[in-house]
């Protein structure tokens, strides 16, 4: 074993049946295919359009029809650390939002998710994104400055042992704030900053003990990111090598390489390229339906979307688009491109499973069993 390690990111939407039916499930199958670790998102609605999760368009609203029915992940990761004493998986946030959370309450959520699984938790944090800010009241003007103060509070706390911290701070003043919760056997929980733009890259430097981006780059870019975060760690005299080289990957596979097509081809998952930043589209010949500078997930409001526009911008998306955006293929296709992947710094990949977004509900139901050939594929990495 050469330390190449997975996660599998669930998605805690509330399903038909029952409502813990696919975080039992996820759990499964985690500890099926011999991964390290299960996650879940922190938002309060989707990243896709919901005016075209249906079962006309997507196999998946026939389990999850309420596509903007999100779990609070705190109270479900609560949940399955209940059940996940054989277990053992690590329990992450991928990732919490600094914006409409305050600090100290995502410090005291991560230390007690910490102690109560036993030192299992993981605190995936970044700046948010404008759908579960702006719409609610939250401010959304600077969230590179507010989430480089959170994070700085939440270490602060962490480290202040019980002691009285008065910090000033433009966003998260701290007057005899007392943090008095202990860690587990001494070690808090790991911070994983979700970055990709040069600021956060330095923040990641600085803070973090692992670098947890999503889709919108490329290996190179990954690689050349990767060596600005050390360089941070270096000049904020920490050692760069202790910070994990992780990365989100969504997933679209299947038994053929038909029913790939099929994924990828689908109106559920061109209309989630929404998501994706306008250099991405720039790449592949197409301008962003949002404009050439769009941010892509990070300032897209899906709610605002009708079915008539989501419908139409989903067919502006190139397949070429899709397949940068997600591994796609067999298994033995998507071993392939994490191999390369590998080559250029990761060290611990997590998946989001977006095999069940194919217009047949059997099809996506039974990417499963090539989703466990994938992740212990991975740990042979």
């Amino acid at each position: 074993m050469n330390g190449f390690k997975t996660g599998l990111m669930e998605p805690a939407v509330h399903p038909l049946v029952t409502p813990d039916l696919l975080l039992r499930s996820t759990r499964a199958l985690a500890v099926a295919s011999r991964a390290d670790s299960m996650w879940l998102p922190d938002h309060l609605n989707s990243l896709v359009p919901p005016s075209i999760w249906k079962p006309a368009y997507t196999g998946g609203a026939r389990l999850t029809p309420r596509a903007d029915a999100y779990y609070e992940p705190w109270t479900a990761l609560g949940y399955v650390a209940a059940h996940n004493r054989l277990a053992r998986l690590r329990l992450g946030i991928g990732v919490t939002d600094a914006g409409r959370r305050n600090p100290a309450v995502t410090a005291q959520a991560a230390a007690t998710l910490h102690l109560l699984s036993r030192g299992r938790a993981i605190l995936g944090i970044g700046p948010g994104e404008r759908e579960g800010n702006e719409p609610y009241g939250v401010d959304w003007s600077r969230p590179v400055a507010r989430f480089e103060e959170a994070i700085a509070t939440i270490r602060a706390l962490w480290d202040s042992g019980g002691t009285p911290v008065t910090r000033d701070s433009q966003f998260f003043p701290l007057r005899d704030a007392v943090f008095d919760i202990p860690p587990h056997q001494g070690k808090w929980p790991p911070i994983w900053v979700g970055a990709h733009g040069p600021r956060m890259l330095r923040i990641t430097g600085k803070y973090a003990d692992a670098w947890f981006p999503g889709f919108g780059q490329q290996p190179k870019q990954y690689r050349e990111r990767l060596t600005t975060i050390r360089a941070a760690a270096d000049d904020a005299g920490r050692d760069p090598e202790a910070i994990t080289p992780a990365a989100l990957f969504f997933v679209l596979t299947a038994r053929s390489s038909a029913q790939v097509d099929e994924m990828i081809g689908s109106v559920a998952v061109r209309a989630a390229a929404l998501g994706v930043p306008a250099e991405v589209w720039a790449r592949h010949g197409v301008e962003h339906p949002l404009g050439p500078d769009f941010s892509g997930a990070q300032d897209l409001v899906p709610q605002t979307i009708d079915e008539a526009t989501a419908l139409a911008y989903a067919e502006r998306v190139p397949p070429s688009l899709v397949r940068e955006a997600c591994l796609t293929g067999t298994p033995s296709e998507i071993l392939d491109q994490m191999a390369e992947w590998r080559d250029h710094g990761v060290r611990y990949a997590v998946l989001a499973n977006l095999s069940g977004f194919h217009p047949k509900f059997g099809v996506g139901l039974s990417s499963s069993l090539p989703l466990v050939q994938v992740l212990r594929g991975m740990r042979r990495l």
